[in-house]
């Protein structure tokens, strides 16, 4: 490589390579077209290698640009966090965790876990966000996130998973409901009531879990309503809008409006596992991971 070729000229081709398009990479730099065309003719001639096909209304990567843009991701990804533990460090920081989850681990498991956590290592900066499973998936790729936490029974190459937590599924009722045991082995009494159920696009491996209870109970729900948040579940349910189906863990004893019957008897178990990506190098990350382990 050449000693001229310099670090704005891997944004400078990034920028290219996502845009697809000269003058709105250029926009997106801050820079003139034909300066930015300049600097990645520059960067091919000293590379030695064409980076992109021009033609006149489109811009296409060759198969070595294509590689390049995957790979220069992740480099550059590794040096943002590299530099951003630095400042941390320099702030007396030891350092930061990015985490994603699915609500029901803040419940208990999230917290539990910090708290374990910083008693051995303090002055570590946490960054918590509730996603969906897919978008923690794509987060963890693309190193954007250091741990997730998640409901899958698998997961992409790259990555590792580790079960934490199997439990049963709860009804979720409203206190007058005239349901009022457990050990349930089917749902069938169930049939005409209304559902409010996590949307499928939440996570789609969970929700499959959920309609296995309905057809072992010999019926397809009506589900009147999808959310992706437990809190809007029970305001549904307390108000007479249908029942539901969730994680025992998300069973709350603070509401007196609601009760949740556990389905102990159903052979469908719910599990929460961390997902990381084995090539991710922050320390934190392998210290955490110590203690889940």
């Amino acid at each position: 490589m050449s000693n001229q070729l310099e670090l704005r000229h891997l944004k400078y081709f990034l920028a290219v390579a996502e845009e697809l398009h000269f003058r709105r990479a250029a926009e997106r730099l801050y820079i003139s077209q034909p300066g930015l065309s300049r600097q990645i003719k520059q960067m091919e001639d000293d590379l030695g290698v064409t980076l992109f096909e021009r033609h006149n209304r489109k811009v296409v990567l060759t198969k070595a640009g294509a590689y390049l843009k995957k790979e220069l991701k992740l480099t550059l990804k590794s040096l943002d966090q590299t530099l951003e533990h630095a400042k941390l460090l320099n702030d007396g920081k030891k350092g930061d965790l990015k985490l994603g989850y699915v609500g029901s681990a803040m419940q208990q498991i999230i917290p539990n876990l910090l708290l374990d956590f910083e008693e051995e290592h303090p002055n570590v900066v946490f960054s918590l966000k509730e996603l969906d499973n897919e978008t923690q998936i794509q987060e963890l790729l693309s190193f954007d996130f250091d741990l997730g936490f998640v409901r899958l029974e698998r997961v992409p190459i790259g990555l590792e998973i580790k079960p934490i937590l199997k439990e049963s599924f709860c009804l979720v009722l409203p206190n007058t409901h005239k349901m009022d045991f457990e050990n349930i082995k089917d749902l069938s009494k169930l049939k005409d009531e209304s559902f409010i159920l996590f949307d499928p696009k939440y996570s789609a491996s969970y929700y499959e879990k959920v309609m296995q209870i309905f057809d072992d109970s010999g019926f397809a729900p009506i589900v009147s309503h999808n959310t992706i948040h437990a809190g809007s579940i029970y305001k549904l349910v307390e108000n007479g809008f249908g029942i539901s189906i969730v994680p025992k863990s998300l069973a709350i004893t603070n509401n007196n409006n609601i009760k949740f019957i556990e389905l102990k008897k159903i052979k469908q178990k719910t599990t929460l596992s961390v997902v990381w990506n084995k090539n991710n190098r922050n320390p934190i990350l392998k210290d955490f991971l110590g203690l889940i382990k």
